[in-house]
């Protein structure tokens, strides 16, 4: 990644010295990245979490949990964050 991120500062208002907000993992900012993605459908999605992240799809979808409880994704991705939790929320809603 170049450049600096929209919404990354560090203590006192300034971009972290990556460009990426203060403790979150690039790990963390990929797994974001692929959620920011159309998918035409789950098996290109899952090939993808495989081959770009080297880890599982359930081990993916555990860490994108967590992320939208954590304040620093909410900063660095607040629209695919806000998206996110509202669909997680609907689902809650009808179980």
């Amino acid at each position: 990644m170049t450049g600096g991120t929209a919404g990354a500062v560090g203590p006192g208002g300034e971009p972290g010295a990556d460009g990426r907000a203060p403790g979150l993992s690039a790990r963390d900012e990929a797994v974001l990245a692929v959620e920011r993605r159309s998918w035409p459908g789950p098996g290109p999605k899952e090939r993808a979490i495989r081959e770009q992240l080297g880890i599982s799809p359930t081990r993916y979808y555990q860490l994108l949990n967590a992320l939208l409880d954590d304040p620093r994704a909410l900063a660095h991705d607040p629209v695919t964050v806000n998206r996110l939790r509202r669909i997680r929320d609907a689902r809650r809603g009808r179980r």
